[in-house]
């Protein structure tokens, strides 16, 4: 199952000029289930272009364009650690200056003026997860606890080997999410022929938009870009009335963001049974999990990938490169054509964990003993 397609690592060169060693590197993890959800897409909608890509190409795009490095502990992209407490060990992800500033309210101490990882390292180190993870919850903080691999991950919203027939026309798409899982998402779709309108907040444009301009670009390019002030009234019905115009809707906000602008999928699916909805979160859209935040780094961890990497390696370390986001916007582009292909609308609800503990689950089943050997593999060819 494993190809060069868009591969990331086998370029010479390019593990050169990113200060790596020079061997061909093993797969990345859980390139088995996103190349299977891949081709899986690929059958269901015809497409040609989705021939020319792979999972693991889509799973180590960003690294590849921004020349990440692989550092212990730290994430590819440099915003999160893996941080030891007294009963295990913290994904913490802070990739907003704000994140920052909660420090003080998280910790309920404040840190010596000018303080960095290092100070907040050793702020953390006896205390107790549980009681830091809630208190991250209640600030919207990004912090999870790096567990085992979930015993029975959910995985009810797709199956990959149902691919189904491409309907009869093609769908238009509008896409509120942002960073990286939403808007893979509604590329891939775009890929399978859909026409894709990306809806931004004129005072809180996409995140993505201040990172690596390339991989902006890639994730973007080709579809329609709509700017609405969405604090207004007017903006607001303006997005009501895209909605109402669109056959598949993406969106990677927590619940209560498009709800206090008067959104809610219920109504908008009632009025048009047909309408695919599809919902992008960190932990799912129970409450409470609905209000926590989490990017594909800590919500990795939280799957429980961080916990192989150690059993892999001897200690704990991200794997692959904010791997829930790019896992999620492949699923969520395969779910999103077959029920397009069914004709069944309705939500369809991914979260960053569940996809990822998925995969993990998927991969094992498919690799068997081998699994772990692969991720230390793959960490000893990427890491610095």
């Amino acid at each position: 199952m494993y190809d060069n397609r868009e591969h990331a690592w086998f370029a010479g060169d390019t593990l050169a000029s990113m200060g790596r060693s020079k061997r061909t590197p093993a797969p990345w993890p859980l390139a088995f289930p996103a190349e299977q959800a891949l081709r899986a897409l690929e059958r269901a909608s015809r497409s040609k272009r989705l021939a020319d890509l792979s999972g693991e190409g889509l799973l180590s795009e960003r690294a590849r364009l921004t020349s990440a490095v692989f550092t212990s502990g730290q994430s590819a992209g440099g915003s999160a650690r893996l941080m030891p407490v007294a009963d295990g060990a913290l994904a913490v992800n802070l990739p907003r200056a704000s994140d920052w500033e909660l420090i003080p309210a998280w910790l309920e101490q404040d840190l010596p003026e000018g303080a960095g990882w290092d100070e907040l390292a050793l702020a953390l180190t006896t205390r107790s997860a549980g009681p830091l993870i809630e208190q991250a919850h209640l600030l919207g903080m990004a912090v999870a606890l790096a567990n085992p691999p979930a015993a029975t991950p959910v995985d009810d919203w797709l199956d990959p080997t149902e691919t189904g027939s491409p309907a009869g026309r093609t769908p238009s798409v509008i896409d509120l999410s942002a960073l990286w899982a939403g808007p893979l998402c509604s590329r891939l779709l775009q890929y399978c022929g859909a026409e894709v309108t990306k809806v931004e907040s004129l005072r809180r444009p996409d995140g993505a938009r201040f990172g690596n301009r390339r991989f902006f670009e890639r994730l973007n390019a080709g579809k329609r870009h709509v700017q609405l002030d969405l604090a207004s009234p007017t903006g607001q019905h303006a997005l009501a009335e895209l909605i109402r115009g669109a056959d598949i809707v993406i969106e990677s906000a927590r619940p209560r963001a498009l709800q206090q602008m008067g959104i809610y999928w219920q109504a908008f699916v009632e009025a048009r049974p047909e309408l695919i909805w599809i919902s992008i979160t960190g932990y799912g859209r129970d409450e409470p999990q609905s209000n926590w935040v989490a990017f594909g780094d800590d919500a990795g961890a939280a799957a429980g990938l961080s916990h192989v990497m150690r059993t892999a390696t001897g200690s704990y370390q991200f794997a692959g490169d904010a791997i829930a986001d790019p896992l999620t916007g492949i699923h969520a582009a395969l779910a999103g054509w077959q029920r397009w292909c069914s004709g069944e609308g309705g939500l369809a609800a991914l979260s960053l964990r569940d996809v990822a503990a998925s995969c993990f689950a998927r991969e094992q089943e498919a690799l068997g003993a081998s699994v772990v050997p692969r991720f230390a593999d793959w960490w000893e060819s990427v890491r610095c």
